[in-house]
């Protein structure tokens, strides 16, 4: 059986029918003709997140789709991304999936692999790292969890703008993972990959 990792979706940012596709995918990795060993979501599979008590409401047919994948016997991780990094317990909870650190070392038949969304490997953008640390911390979070749901949207809104406008001004070296940043985290977890997402280019990256 297979093992899948995915990132990028970003669901809500695109048609309904992708939204679909997606959901039919999920389904077949529980069929008995492509069941999956394991599916690890490496964030950013929101458009944007801002609680569990919304997203479960916006996201209904994922959230079921998920559930029945976890109940078929698939193995199913989270790890929040940029977007979706509100995800949390009770998502976690009422979908039977495992939410993952970023990054954390895993095991796959023997071969170890460091997973990440990525964005903790872009240090050369250094004010993004700040938000990054001011987002992730669970005071901030708790604080923006008491809003009220439209202020809450209204904020994100605002920040997802105001990213995208941000990110056309930058040059594309800091948009992209630190090289230093991967090789450190090479030498750092002792593993034979990194798996990664973030950066919207699918490649793949040798290092001797």
């Amino acid at each position: 059986m297979a093992t899948y990792f995915v990132s990028d979706i970003h669901l809500g940012a695109n048609t309904p029918e992708f939204e679909r596709v997606f959901i039919n995918w999920l389904t077949r990795l529980g069929s008995t003709t492509e069941k999956a060993e394991a599916l690890y979501l490496l964030g950013d599979i929101f458009e944007f997140w801002i609680g569990d008590d919304v997203g479960m409401q916006q996201y209904p047919a994922v959230s079921h789709a998920l559930k029945q994948l976890s109940a078929q016997g698939v193995a199913v991780y989270f790890m929040s991304g940029n977007r979706d990094f509100l995800v949390g317990k009770a998502f976690a909870e009422a979908t039977a999936i495992t939410l993952l650190p970023d990054p954390v070392c895993i095991e796959v038949h023997g071969t170890k692999y460091l997973l990440s969304h990525g964005d903790v490997f872009c240090t050369d953008d250094t004010a993004y790292q700040r938000w990054r640390t001011f987002s992730r911390n669970r005071i901030s979070q708790t604080l923006f969890g008491l809003l009220p749901r439209s202020l809450r949207q209204r904020i994100a809104r605002k920040l997802r703008n105001e990213s995208s406008e941000k990110t056309l001004r930058k040059p594309e070296n800091i948009l992209d993972v630190s090289e230093s940043a991967i090789k450190n985290a090479f030498s750092e977890f002792k593993v034979d990959h990194i798996i990664h997402g973030h950066t919207h280019r699918p490649d793949l990256h040798r290092y001797a």
